[in-house]
C-alpha cells in the first residue's frame, strides 16, 4: 500500500488548488479523480467564471476572495499565462433587491471601488445591455473571468512538477480512519496517508455521509449564442454581466471568440440523482427563460445557440459553502457545498485546507463557513 503525507479526494477546483499548495510546502501528496483534468462532469468546466470582490451573498467572502485574487495573479506568474481576464462586472437590479443591496454592502465594509451608476449612464457606456425601467446599476473594475478548465490544469501541472501524484480514472469507493490517519480504497488499490482533504463535488454526500448534511445536486444549463454586435466585444470594454430579473438572477460573459456571448441562470435549476446517467439535455423551460433574459436585456443578441453544456451545483442548506474539519476525525478537512459560486475562491479554499490540515487553522477567515452553524448540522 502507497503512504503519502496528505491525499487529497477530487482534483476539480479545490482539490486542483489544494494538492498544488500541499505540494508547494514540501508535502508527500496524491490527488485522485475518476476523470481527468478539466472534465465535464461536475462544475469545474464550461470555459469562464466570474470573479468579483463585490460579493452580494455575504459581505465575510470578501477576505477569502482578496487572498483568491492575489493567489490566481501568483499563479498566472508562475505559469506565465493569462488565467483572470479583468473586465469588469456590471451588476442590473432592483435597489431593494437581494443583488445591489448586498454588492453595495460589501463594497462598504470592506472599502471596495465599486460605483453606482444610472441606467442611463450605463446603457450609454455599454449599449449592448439593457434593464427594465426602476432598475439600478452598479459596476466593480476589478473584477472579470477566469478560465475555468485551464486553472484546474495549472494547478494540477504546477502540483506535478513540485513532487505530487495525480492519479486520475481511478474511482474512490470509500475512505476509513485509522490510528495514524487515514486508509482511502479505490477501484485500484489502497493508499494511506496521517491526513485526508476532501473536495469531492457531487460525490461529497457519498464520501461525507457521517455528517448528516444533506448536499443535493442541481443540473444547470450553460448557453453559447451569436451575436454581430460589437456592443459585446471583450476587447472593445464589455464587462461581464449580472442581472437580478424575472425573478431570478442571471449572468455572463463578453464575447471572446467565433462562439459568441455565454450566458446563464444562476437561480433555479432541477435537482438529480446521479451526475453520470444525467442526460445532459437542453431542458425547454431553462431555454424560454435564457431567451426571454437575452430580448428583454441583450438585444443585440442573436437567439442562434452555438454551444451548450451541463454542469452540476452541489448545494449546501443555505446555500454557503462548508468548510471544516470532520467532527468525527481530526485527521480529515473537507470542503462541500460551494453552491454555484465556488469556483472564483478555489485557489483560496486549496490553500485554507492544507493548512487546515496541516497547521490546525487556516491563515483566512472560514468561522462563517463552519460546519456547526445554525441550520447546517451539529
Amino acid at each position: 500500500m502507497e503512504t503519502y503525507d496528505v491525499i487529497a479526494l477530487g482534483t476539480g477546483g479545490v482539490g486542483a488548488a489544494a494538492l498544488y499548495h500541499l505540494a508547494n510546502r514540501g508535502l508527500r501528496a496524491l490527488g485522485l479523480d475518476r476523470f481527468p483534468p478539466g472534465h465535464d462532469r461536475g462544475s469545474s468546466h464550461g470555459e469562464s467564471r466570474i470573479i468579483r470582490r463585490s460579493y452580494f451573498e455575504h459581505p465575510d467572502y470578501v477576505p477569502l476572495l482578496e487572498s483568491a485574487y492575489t493567489l490566481w495573479d501568483e499563479l498566472a506568474a508562475i505559469r506565465g499565462e493569462a488565467l483572470f481576464h479583468r473586465t469588469g462586472q456590471i451588476y442590473f437590479g432592483p435597489p431593494d433587491g437581494v443583488v445591489i443591496p448586498g454588492a453595495l454592502a460589501s463594497a462598504k465594509k470592506h472599502g471596495l471601488d465599486v460605483q453606482q451608476i444610472s441606467l442611463r449612464e450605463a446603457e450609454k457606456e455599454y449599449p449592448g445591455y439593457s434593464a427594465p425601467e426602476g432598475a439600478t446599476a452598479v459596476f466593480e473594475r476589478d473584477a472579470g473571468y477566469l478560465l475555468v478548465e485551464d486553472c484546474v490544469r495549472a494547478h494540477l501541472e504546477e502540483a506535478v512538477k513540485l513532487g505530487a501524484r495525480h492519479r486520475h480514472g481511478e474511482t474512490v469507493q470509500s475512505w476509513s480512519a485509522t490510528n495514524s490517519g487515514v486508509v482511502v480504497e479505490t477501484d485500484q488499490g489502497q493508499y494511506s496517508a496521517g491526513r485526508l482533504i476532501v473536495a469531492a463535488g457531487c460525490w461529497s454526500s457519498d464520501l461525507l455521509s457521517e455528517l448528516g448534511v444533506r448536499l443535493p445536486i442541481l443540473r444547470k444549463h450553460m448557453h453559447w449564442y451569436a451575436s454581430d454586435s460589437n456592443d459585446y466585444l471583450e476587447s472593445t470594454g464589455c464587462p461581464c454581466f449580472f442581472f437580478e430579473v424575472n425573478g431570478g438572477y442571471f449572468y455572463g460573459f463578453p464575447k471572446r471568440g467565433e462562439l459568441g456571448i455565454k450566458v446563464a441562470e444562476h437561480s433555479g435549476g432541477r435537482e438529480i440523482t446521479d451526475p453520470l446517467s444525467d442526460p445532459r439535455e437542453l431542458d425547454p423551460s431553462d431555454v424560454d427563460r435564457i431567451e426571454t433574459f437575452l430580448a428583454q436585456c441583450l438585444p443585440g443578441v442573436s437567439l442562434r445557440r452555438t454551444r451548450h453544456e451541463v454542469c452540476f451545483y452541489t448545494m449546501s442548506p443555505d446555500e454557503h459553502f462548508i468548510v471544516d474539519r470532520h467532527p468525527e476525525h481530526d485527521s480529515v478537512v473537507f470542503a462541500a457545498g460551494l453552491s454555484g459560486h465556488g469556483f472564483k475562491f478555489t485557489a483560496a479554499l486549496g490553500k485554507a485546507l492544507a493548512e487546515l490540515a496541516l497547521d490546525g487553522v487556516a491563515s483566512v477567515d472560514l468561522d462563517f463557513l463552519r460546519l456547526g452553524r445554525p441550520g447546517i448540522a451539529s
